[in-house]
């Protein structure tokens, strides 16, 4: 048996529908914090928060392999993965899989703390693990597209870094495949895609599919936190993003060029055009 937590998420929706085409949905567990909203999964649903140890061990009695997606928690996230991994030891699963974060020991920012911490907990529990390092999402900034067409502009705080950029349906396919594969026990994978690109290549993308003028406009962290917030952006997430963006991804932590990610997929990673597309015709 197979638990996906945070199932009804955007990661966690697309790991169920990769996994359903892999494994009977029978084999197949959703932990989600409302039940409600993931009934239309197609799978067996227990409901569980982050925050609830009990509830947490009764969602993975029987559970083989199970799935950490990390925390949207800005503030708790460490302590709702330590509640994970505690309950997933006393309910008997056997293997952790964990999406963690792209080159995570090389970050700046304090935000990786988070995730070396809880890959160092998973290693200590003595179960069986997989950590998947994810890089950045195609749809992180993707979704700033349309408004960058309509203003002639994307803004940004990463300089002329290049990222890696893959899918979300690119790192579900690969969290399937891990779960379902073999010989991945012990790995740490670094996942990110196959062409590295910068912000300005991402407007100029857009510029050529829209046929409109899209230029790229680099902010400063503050600049960058203020304009977020001005398009309505909560201030602590607008904080955090331009945080990211200005101390983090302008360093160039988020380029790869290992194949990893391509490798375990079976596939190439989404390409900008056709990311590109997607988010325009959204």
């Amino acid at each position: 048996m197979y638990a996906i937590t945070g199932a009804t998420g955007h990661l966690g929706r697309k790991v169920i529908a990769s996994l359903n085409g892999r494994i009977p949905a029978s084999g197949i567990v959703a932990v989600a914090r409302s039940a409600a909203r993931a009934t239309d999964l197609g799978v067996a649903v227990r409901e569980a928060d982050y925050a609830d140890i009990a509830a947490l061990e009764i969602a993975f009695a029987g559970i083989e392999k199970l799935l950490l997606i990390s925390s949207s928690s800005l503030d708790a996230r460490q302590a709702e993965h330590a509640n994970v991994i505690a309950a997933a030891k006393k309910a008997g699963v056997q293997h952790i899989v964990y999406t963690s974060l792209l080159h995570a020991q090389s970050w700046t920012v304090d935000f990786k703390d988070d995730h070396l911490q809880t890959e160092k907990w998973i290693v200590e529990s003595g179960l069986n693990y997989t950590m998947l390092r994810n890089g950045w999402y195609w749809e992180n900034n993707t979704m700033r597209l349309p408004a960058a067409v309509h203003f002639g502009s994307l803004i940004g705080s990463a300089g002329d870094a290049r990222i890696s950029w893959a899918s979300r349906q690119d790192f579900a396919d690969a969290a399937a495949a891990v779960l379902t594969g073999t010989g991945h026990d012990g790995k740490t994978y670094e996942l990110a895609g196959d062409i590295a690109y910068t912000f300005e290549e991402l407007a100029a993308e857009a510029e050529r599919q829209s046929g409109r003028s899209v230029v790229y406009k680099n902010f400063t962290e503050a600049d960058f936190a203020a304009e977020l917030e001005n398009v309505g952006l909560p201030k602590p997430m607008a904080l955090m993003v331009a945080e990211i963006e200005a101390r983090g991804v302008s360093t160039g932590v988020l380029e790869d060029d290992s194949g990893v990610l391509s490798k375990l997929i079976g596939r190439p990673t989404t390409t900008i055009e056709q990311a590109v597309s997607e988010a325009l015709q959204s």
